[in-house]
């Protein structure tokens, strides 16, 4: 069933300046799309937001609703493209009125939950069908989800729309809401990634505030990284990538699949800010239409290098409006001229370095130029070819393993290789465990006797 659009109009908020979209929705109620920036192709940054008069409009601090709205719209803004989406579904469901009586058994000892049964009505009334209806009017199939509610995740999923990954959108919480928190945690099973106390007593949170800082688990690896120095050839390179138990590092078809969970990522995040540069092949370009800032954490993002052979790089790529740097692509004398003309016309910066025996950018001769660029460090983070080609070339310092709880039956990280003798035979010298939220990073230096007979896949 397709739902018809009343009225569109550009909308400039602070955030930045969106496409407002009213929808006339089977319900009669007129459900809002904010879009930013061409939302086909790869899943834009989405978050589904139910209309919370008190929170949104009047700043009630009962709630994390107005919060939520303003941080998404930003996030939106930073990424250049999503969709947020306002759906006239005040209270959970239950209307305004319903809505401040469930406050008032709130004040008389009432969680959330028990609020709403108390007077009659669904714990959560809400309906994501229209959501969904919007979505695919948009031309949106699959999204990435801002929010900390998994249930949200499952009725988008029942209706038809791939969520790829799940975004936690957590603000600080107050002294006005932290029983609110508590609730949608322990009652509606809303899942909190950042380190804010929902369930803690007031006597409990003044000794958090107080206490000293606990050591940082990761700090180790971190210093490690930012000691380093260039070798004499090539960049310092660390291998960066994140794997399912059963090896997959995308779904089956190489389709993309958030892997890595929150903290995870935010763990990468800082970890890219702390070199100099970062590469993907041209297959993760092709596939995942990556940024690859440091969005998540404080810090500056590395410069973004793609390793293209036969310059197939998009037009219309997001790294070619990356906020901060002029995107680097690495490609072959086989690369058609115009097509090098037309994306240095766009803003990239492109250079042409010797091929290998298999006619594809030959990654040593790569990093040399990129140690003559001045580049200290570098960081990898895929796809299939580039992994296989540095492990087996030895071209790695360090490597970074992100390891989820999961089995995919689908694209293993590593391509199939004519020889895979140093890949057999590498190990890591005194590895380290870190778990990060449901995952765990292994980290550590290879140690291992090179493969002897020079066999090459780039």
């Amino acid at each position: 069933m397709k739902i018809p659009t009343a009225a569109a109009a550009r909308l400039p908020v602070d955030a930045g300046d969106f496409q407002m979209t009213v929808f006339d929705a089977y319900d009669g109620k007129e459900h809002v799309a904010l879009t930013m920036g061409d939302v086909g192709g790869a899943p834009p940054l989405v978050r589904i937001h139910s209309e919370c008069f008190t929170g949104d409009v009047l700043g009630s601090r009962r709630c994390d609703c107005g919060e939520q709205l303003t941080e998404s719209l930003r996030r939106i803004a930073r990424e250049g493209r999503g969709v947020l989406l306002y759906l006239r579904q005040e209270g959970r469901g239950i209307g305004l009125a319903e809505k401040l009586r469930a406050y008032n058994l709130q004040d008389r000892g009432f969680d959330t939950v028990d609020a709403n049964l108390e007077l009659g009505h669904a714990a959560d009334a809400r309906d994501y069908g229209v959501a969904a209806r919007m979505l695919r009017e948009l031309g949106v199939s699959a999204v990435k989800l801002m929010t900390n509610n998994p249930d949200k995740v499952s009725a988008l999923t029942r209706l038809g729309i791939q969520v790829t990954a799940r975004v936690p959108l957590v603000v600080p919480a107050r002294p006005e809401n932290r029983s609110y928190l508590h609730a949608k945690a322990k009652r509606m099973g809303h899942l909190f990634d950042a380190p804010d106390v929902v369930d803690a007593k007031p006597a409990v949170l003044t000794a958090l505030r107080r206490a000293p800082a606990p050591p940082d688990p990761a700090a180790e690896l971190f210093d490690l990284v930012g000691r380093v120095t260039a070798r004499h050839d090539r960049p310092f390179v660390t291998l960066s990538y994140a794997q399912s138990l059963d090896g997959s590092s995308a779904a089956a078809g190489n389709r993309p699949l958030a892997i890595s969970c929150g903290s995870s990522r935010r763990f990468t995040h800082r970890l890219r800010a702390a070199h100099d540069a970062i590469l993907v092949g041209i297959g993760t370009v092709l596939a995942d239409d990556p940024r690859l800032t440091v969005r998540e954490v404080d810090g500056d993002d590395p410069q973004p290098i793609v390793v293209d052979s036969r310059l197939r790089f998009p037009l219309d790529a997001a790294l070619l409006s990356h906020p901060t740097r002029k995107v680097w692509i690495a490609t072959t004398p086989l690369a058609n001229p115009a097509r090098i003309r037309k994306l240095e016309a766009l803003g990239a910066q492109v250079f042409v370095v010797p091929t290998d025996a298999s006619e594809r950018v030959d990654l040593a001769a790569l990093f040399a130029v990129l140690h003559v660029r001045g580049l200290r460090n570098l960081m990898i983070e895929g796809g299939g070819r580039v992994l296989t080609h540095v492990v087996d070339q030895r071209l790695f310092d360090l490597l970074v393993l992100t390891v989820a709880p999961m089995m995919v039956g689908g694209t293993p990280a590593f391509a199939p290789h004519q020889c895979a003798k140093n890949r057999a035979h590498t190990r890591l010298e005194r590895p380290n465990y870190l778990p990060v939220g449901d995952d765990i990073v292994i980290w550590g230096s290879p140690q291992a006797a090179p493969c002897d007979d020079g066999a090459r896949d780039a």
